[in-house]
C-alpha cells in the first residue's frame, strides 16, 4: 500500500479536482483506492457525493466522517474504525468534516511534547497514520490518495509524516512559485523534526507510529498553455519555465535539471484547461472523462472527454511509476 498526499500551500491550483480524477482513474484501471478528505473545507467530499447524501451524513452529527475516528484518539479513548463510503467496488472515500480544524491545537501541543517522549503525544501525532492504515487494510487498498488544505499547519504536518509520497499540483504564476518554495522548505524541516522525535519514542509504545521517509514525487502543472507567439502565452510560460528551478532548489535540494517545463523529469503532467467539462462534471458527480451525452457531453465535448480520459490515464500511470 502506498499513501500519496497532494499538497500545495497555495490554494486554487486544482489540487482537489486532481485527487478526485486520479482516484476515479485508478478505480477505472482496477486498482483498489481510498480517497481521503483531510481538507477542512471538505470539497473532495462534495465532489464525490450528491447533496442528498451529504445532508444525510452531516445531519447525523458527522458520525460517518473522519472526525469520528480522530476524537477518541485525541481524547485518550479506544480507537473507532473510520467509515469508508463506497463509491465503486474499487474506490472508497473517507469523508471530510468542517470541524477537522479544531484538532490543530491538540496536534501542535502533541508535536512539542513528543520531544519529551510522551506516549500519549506520539499516539495523537500518529492519528492519521492509524486511521489510514486501518482503512487500507479493511478495504484491501493498493493506493491511498489524500487531499489536504492549502496551509502549513499541524494537521498537514501529521498527514505528511504518515505519507509515502508528496505530489504538488501547481499553477503558472508568482504565488505558485512562492508556494513551491514554502512547501519544499517546510517538508525538509518536518522530515528532520520527525526523525528527531522518532528516535525519542518510548520503548513501551504498543501502537504503530509513522516510520516513513516521505518523498517528493513530482508536480502537476494545471491549465497548461502550449508555446505559441502571443503575449498572454509568453507571460504564462515565463512563470511556467521557472517551476523546474524552484522545484529542484527548494524541494529536491538538487541542481537544476532543465529550464523548460516540457523537458523537466519532475513534471508528472501538463494538464490543459477542460473548460465546460468541469461544470458538467460537478453537476453529474462523475469525472470529466466519464461524462456521457446524457450528462450534456455532446458534439465537440465528445472529443474533449476522450482527450481528458487519455490525459488522466497518462497522468495516473506516471504517478504509479513515480510512487512505486
Amino acid at each position: 500500500m502506498r499513501t500519496i498526499t497532494f499538497f500545495n500551500n497555495k490554494g486554487g491550483v486544482g489540487k482537489t479536482t486532481t485527487v478526485y480524477h486520479v482516484a476515479w482513474m485508478l478505480s477505472e484501471l482496477g486498482i483498489k483506492t481510498i480517497a481521503v478528505d483531510l481538507d477542512p473545507q471538505s470539497n473532495l467530499t462534495s465532489m464525490f457525493l450528491n447533496i442528498e447524501r451529504v445532508e444525510e451524513i452531516y445531519a447525523d452529527n458527522g458520525e460517518l466522517t473522519i472526525t469520528n475516528s480522530i476524537k477518541p484518539i485525541t481524547s485518550g479513548d479506544a480507537y473507532q474504525p473510520v467509515h469508508i463510503e463506497l463509491i465503486t467496488d474499487n474506490l472508497g472515500l473517507i469523508i471530510g468534516n468542517l470541524s477537522l480544524s479544531v484538532f490543530e491545537d491538540k496536534l501542535s501541543k502533541a508535536w512539542l511534547e513528543c520531544l519529551g517522549g510522551d506516549v500519549y503525544s506520539f499516539k495523537v501525532t500518529s492519528v492519521f497514520n492509524t486511521i489510514i492504515e486501518d482503512a487500507a487494510n479493511r478495504f484491501n487498498a493498493e493506493v491511498v490518495l489524500i487531499d489536504v488544505g492549502p496551509n502549513l499547519g499541524a494537521i498537514n504536518r501529521a498527514v505528511t509524516i504518515a505519507s509515502d509520497y508528496i505530489i504538488m499540483p501547481v499553477a503558472s504564476d508568482l504565488f505558485s512559485l512562492q508556494g513551491i518554495k514554502n512547501l519544499g522548505t517546510t517538508l525538509n524541516t518536518w522530515r528532520a523534526d520527525w526523525n528527531d522525535r522518532f528516535i525519542r519514542k518510548p520503548l513501551d509504545i504498543n501502537f504503530k507510529i509513522p516510520n516513513k521517509d516521505f518523498s517528493p514525487a513530482g508536480y502537476i502543472l494545471m491549465q497548461y498553455t502550449a508555446a505559441k507567439e502571443s503575449r498572454p502565452v509568453k507571460s504564462y510560460l515565463r512563470w511556467a519555465n521557472r517551476i523546474p528551478q524552484y522545484y529542484n532548489e527548494y524541494v529536491n535540494k538538487l541542481p537544476l535539471s532543465s529550464n523548460n517545463i516540457e523537458q523537466d523529469t519532475n513534471s508528472l503532467a501538463l494538464l490543459k484547461h477542460y473548460h465546460s467539462l468541469a461544470p458538467m462534471s460537478m453537476e453529474a458527480h462523475k469525472p470529466m472523462f466519464l461524462l456521457k451525452p446524457s450528462d450534456g457531453a455532446i458534439g465537440a465535448h465528445v472529443y474533449s472527454v476522450q482527450k481528458c480520459y487519455s490525459d488522466f490515464t497518462r497522468l495516473t500511470n506516471n504517478i504509479l511509476e513515480a510512487c512505486p
